[in-house]
C-alpha cells in the first residue's frame, strides 16, 4: 500500500492491519516538518480506509523515534510563524490521535523520546522492546512539557512519578516503563513487530462497531483529564521557545554536530 505521505511515513497493509512506520531511520525517525505533518494527517487518511481495522504503528531502523529534529526545532525558534503551525500541528495530533476510532498498538522498537514517547503513550496499547527505552525531555532542553508527558502521564502514573520523570528528563528502561504504566508488556527486540501486528489482528477481527465505541468511551477518560490543560501547556511551550536557554541548548547541539560532519 503506498502512503500519501512517502518518504517520512511508510504504510503497508496486512490484511486489515495497517502498519504505519516513521521513515528516517538515518535521524533516529527524529520529527523534522515532513514528518510531524505526516503523524498528523495520517490518523483521517487510514480512517477513510473501509478495509483498516487497526494499526500497529513503529519506526524504522533503530529507534521509534527519538523526538525533535533539532534544526527544525531552530527554525521553528526563528520564525514565529513557523512555531504557531508546530503549535497547532502538536495539538492536532494529540486531538487526531484520540479521536482516532481504530486500535493503535505501538511498537516501541528503540528509544522513543519526545514525539516518539508522546506517540507511544496516545496509542491504546504498548508493546516495547527489551533495549528500548522512553523519556521526554522537554525540560531538559529549556521547553515547556506540553503536547505529551504533562498532560497525559498523570493519568497513566500518577502526578508525583511524572513530576519527577518531566522535572528530570531522565530515560525510562523499557521495564520500568511498564511499572510506571506508560507500557503494556516488553517483548524481544526479535518479536517486537511479530506479536504487535498478532495483537492488532486480534483486535482487528473484534466486532468493530463493539471495539470502536468502547475506544470512545475509555478515551473520554483522556479527554476530561487534558481539557483546558493542553491549551495552556502549548501557549507556555510557545513561549518557552524565546528563552535563552532553550536557545543555547540548540546552539550548542548544532555546533557539536557541524563540527564532527
Amino acid at each position: 500500500m503506498r502512503s500519501p505521505f512517502e518518504p517520512e511515513l511508510l504504510i503497508e497493509a496486512r490484511g486489515a492491519v495497517r502498519i504505519v512506520t516513521l521513515n528516517r531511520p538515518e535521524a533516529l525517525n527524529a520529527a523534522n516538518e515532513q514528518l510531524h505533518d505526516a503523524v498528523v494527517g495520517v490518523w483521517r487518511h487510514i480512517a477513510a480506509d473501509p478495509e483498516a481495522r487497526a494499526v500497529v504503528l513503529t519506526g524504522a531502523g533503530r529507534a521509534f523515534s527519538a523526538g525533535g529534529d533539532f534544526n527544525h526545532l531552530r527554525a521553528v525558534r526563528l520564525d514565529r510563524d513557523k512555531r504557531r503551525s508546530e503549535i497547532d500541528g502538536a495539538r492536532a495530533l494529540v486531538t487526531e490521535m484520540v479521536d482516532f476510532p481504530l486500535p493503535i498498538v505501538a511498537a516501541v522498537n528503540g528509544p522513543a523520546v519526545g514525539l516518539g514517547c508522546n506517540l507511544a503513550v496516545l496509542s491504546d496499547v504498548v508493546l516495547i522492546a527489551e533495549s528500548a527505552y522512553m523519556a521526554d525531555p522537554h525540560v531538559g532542553v529549556g521547553l515547556t512539557a506540553a503536547d505529551g508527558g504533562a498532560p497525559t502521564w498523570p493519568l497513566l502514573m500518577g502526578l508525583l512519578r511524572a513530576k519527577e520523570y518531566l522535572f528530570t528528563s531522565e530515560r525510562i528502561p523499557a521495564q520500568q516503563a511498564v511499572a510506571l504504566g506508560l507500557a503494556n508488556r516488553v517483548v524481544p527486540d526479535a518479536e517486537l513487530l511479530e506479536q504487535s501486528v498478532a495483537l492488532a489482528a486480534k483486535f482487528a477481527a473484534q466486532p468493530p462497531q463493539a471495539i470502536q465505541s468502547t475506544k470512545r468511551v475509555l478515551n473520554l477518560h483522556v479527554k476530561r483529564a487534558i481539557t483546558g490543560i493542553l491549551e495552556y501547556a502549548l501557549a507556555e511551550e510557545f513561549q518557552s521557545f524565546d528563552t535563552p536557554e532553550h536557545q543555547a541548548i540548540v546552539d550548542k547541539f548544532l555546533s557539536k554536530t557541524d563540527s564532527k560532519a
